[in-house]
Order: structure tokens, then C-alpha cells, then sequence
């Protein structure tokens, strides 16, 4: 019998990753003018590239998409720029990279909104939730409901923003459909009470995260499409009452469209795996392609989860931050350097580029 390891070449799609080891999204809020990715960003996520794919932090799909300050987006020509640096970086270092796809809905500031619209959302609920704006964590604001026939807008956008990833070089895109943002707010019913063809059924919830994950694929193509998804998560104030129903037939149209992967946050976001029933097995046995597992992973967390054959790659998100090194210090047991929480968010290189790697604390 052969034995699967973390740290064996993985083929995703086109793609021949270097290890079943995923870097997991990660806000950093250092985006420049413009909300331009910059060399930082780029001497960033070059230092990471040994991961055996990388995904970008969660980037805004035009001016509304965006709910924290200082996070990059990829809808202007500047930004494209940007972000090719990074591309660049990763390539160069023999990784491969995904590019995440963010509209943020209505977990947003009207400082952030151009002229101080308010943030849109399903419907006008407000969530019980924080935001980073003004250099602080400060809470959302009133959001206005859609309206029907806003919302092929909202498709294009990510149809155009997924054209734009490739453009700067990326080897996919990964659709948010996670953690209380826009496409979570549509699935979920407790942020969602439309009556129309958006709302009410499980369906009608579906259908914009699969439109969106439709035209992502009319454009880049399936092999250079993945999702992410939390089910039972109530990040962001988000609930569902019918989360294995609504998930289930999320999971079979997205298999129908041949994406080349799911990650999936299994439990609550950065919380407990067992914050509510779910079969996340269910999942698995339902989609041909890659399954990403997500949320308190660690090494033995993960080998034994492989040996279940239960995923087929796993997400790391903050040893990423402290750990530019991480595979290596996993294959070779190492310590992991602990990340300090001040500079998580906002600034500049310190706490963003300056962890070292294992070898320069070695002198080697």
C-alpha cells in the first residue's frame, strides 16, 4: 500500500504542486495608493512560495467589494500591475499561486464605500460584526438590500476581476464564498430573506454563489477555478437553518461545473471544528476534484486526516504568518515561531516580511 505524505507532489488540475501543503488566505490590510498591492507584498509571498500553492489574501472585486481598509483589489490596471510583481515573485521561486475573488457585502463602512454609499447586501440586516477602518476595528454599517437587477453586475464584476488575476499572472482564482461575506450572506438564511428568485429556497440561496462560480469558469476555465465555503461558520454573523441541505447542493452544482477545488472551513473560522453538526464527509463524497480542508489544521492533524483520505490538501493560514518556512520547519519537526498579534493587520514590514526562516536564525 502506498503511504501519502504532506510533503509529495500533488497534481491540481494543469498544475503539479510541490506538496499538499496550501498557504490559507490572510488579510494583512498593507495595500498602497490605489489599494495597490506593493514590493512588499511581493518580497512576501515570495518568501512563502514553498507552499505547494499559495492563496492570495482576499482581494475586492471593485470599489463596493471592499469592507477593511488598505486591502488590495484586482479591477483597475494599477492594480493588475501590482499584483504581477507578486506573481513574478512566487513563479520565480518555483510556487504556484491562486488569486482570491472578495466582495465583502455588507461587512462594510460607508468610509470605505465610494462616497459614502452604503455597503449592499441580500437583504437590509445589519450584521452584528466589526470591521478595520480608520486604523481600528469599528462596527459595520446600516447595508441596503440589492436590488434584482443589480445582481448580473455583481457577477461580471467577478467575471472581469478573474480575467484581471490571470492577466497578472496567477494560476487560478479562488472564489470567497465564505465567512459571512456577500455569496455566504446569499446562502445563509439568516442574513437572507428575499423573495424573489435569490431568496426563500435552498435553490434560490445557491444560485448567485453558482452563477458567479459559472462565469468564473466561462472565463479562466475550471482547472483555474476553486471556491471556498464554511458551512456551519458563523463568522461575520452569519446562520443557517438548513446548512447540510443548503451545502450538499452547493457542492453538487459546483461539481457539475467541473471546478478544480473546494476548501472548505470545517467548523468556525479560526474556532472550534465542532461549533455545530455537520458532515463534512458528505462534501467530500460529493466532488470528483480536490478537497482543501481548512481551520486547526496542524502536522498531525493533517497526516492523519490524509491517511482517512479525508482531504487531499491542507490550508495553514497565521504559522504562515511567523513561518515563511513553514513546510520546512513541518518536514523537519522544527520549532514554529509564534506571530505577534500588533502587527496582524495594517503597516509595514515589521510583522509582514520580517519573520526569518529557520536556516538565518541557524546562521546557515
Amino acid at each position: 500500500m502506498t503511504i501519502k505524505t504532506l510533503f509529495e507532489p500533488y497534481i491540481l488540475g494543469s498544475l503539479i504542486l510541490s506538496n499538499r501543503i496550501v498557504m490559507a488566505p490572510l488579510t494583512r490590510n498593507r495595500a498602497g495608493a490605489g489599494f495597490v498591492p506593493g514590493d512588499l507584498a511581493a518580497e512576501y509571498y515570495g518568501q512563502r512560495a514553498s507552499a505547494g500553492l499559495l492563496i492570495s489574501e482576499a482581494t475586492q472585486i471593485s470599489r463596493q467589494g471592499q469592507g477593511y481598509q488598505d486591502t488590495p483589489g484586482i479591477y483597475t490596471q494599477a492594480q493588475i500591475d501590482g499584483w504581477r510583481k507578486v506573481t513574478t515573485a512566487v513563479h520565480a521561486r518555483g510556487g504556484r499561486i491562486f488569486l482570491q475573488l472578495w466582495h465583502v457585502g455588507r461587512v462594510s463602512h460607508v468610509d470605505l464605500q465610494e462616497n459614502g454609499a452604503a455597503p449592499v447586501a441580500p437583504s437590509a440586516i445589519r450584521a452584528q460584526t466589526k470591521t478595520f477602518a480608520n486604523n481600528g476595528f469599528v462596527d459595520v454599517s446600516e447595508p441596503r438590500a440589492l436590488e434584482l437587477d443589480e445582481l448580473p453586475g455583481i457577477v461580471e464584476d467577478f467575471r472581469k476581476a478573474a480575467a484581471n488575476a490571470i492577466a497578472a499572472g496567477f494560476d487560478g482564482v479562488e472564489i470567497h464564498g465564505a465567512n459571512g461575506y456577500l455569496l455566504d450572506q446569499f446562502a445563509k438564511d439568516g442574513a437572507n430573506v428575499r423573495t424573489d428568485a435569490y431568496g426563500g429556497s435552498v435553490e434560490n440561496r445557491a444560485r448567485l454563489m453558482i452563477e458567479v462560480a459559472a462565469a468564473v469558469v466561462q472565463e479562466v476555465g475550471a482547472e483555474r477555478t476553486g471556491i471556498r465555503i464554511s458551512p456551519v461558520s458563523p463568522a461575520n454573523d452569519v446562520s443557517s437553518s438548513d446548512a447540510q441541505a443548503q451545502f450538499d447542493y452547493i457542492v453538487d452544482q459546483l461539481n457539475a461545473l467541473g471546478i478544480v477545488y473546494i476548501h472548505v472551513v470545517e467548523g468556525a473560522t479560526g474556532g472550534p471544528r465542532d461549533v455545530a453538526p455537520f458532515d463534512f464527509g458528505s462534501l467530500r463524497r460529493r466532488f470528483k476534484n480536490t478537497y482543501i480542508a481548512n481551520n486547526g489544521y496542524n502536522l498531525e492533524l493533517a497526516t492523519s486526516r490524509l491517511a482517512e483520505d479525508k482531504a487531499d490538501l491542507f490550508a495553514f493560514g497565521r504559522p504562515f504568518i511567523a513561518n515563511p518556512d513553514l513546510v520546512e520547519r513541518l518536514k523537519t519537526s522544527a520549532p514554529l515561531a509564534a506571530v505577534d498579534p500588533t502587527t496582524i493587520y495594517g503597516g509595514g514590514a515589521a510583522g509582514y516580511t520580517d519573520y526569518p526562516a529557520i536556516a538565518a536564525q541557524d546562521g546557515r
